[in-house]
């Protein structure tokens, strides 16, 4: 579970996708990552989506 600040500064505890679980892409601090929200509770959601960092050689 992770605790992600979005871009308007709401705070959302969040989960990783199972098909990022099964791919073992690492969630590190400091990640941007994309959240799909809950439609029953605003305060909860999962991230499916792990996006690059812009200063990564990759």
């Amino acid at each position: 579970m992770f605790w992600v600040l979005l871009d308007n500064e709401n705070l959302i505890l969040s989960y990783v996708s199972g098909r990022i679980r099964r791919s073992s892409i690492r969630i590190l601090p400091g990640d941007r990552v994309k959240i799909e929200v809950s439609r029953y509770d605003s305060t909860r959601g999962r991230i499916i989506y792990r996006l690059r960092n812009k200063d990564s050689n990759d």
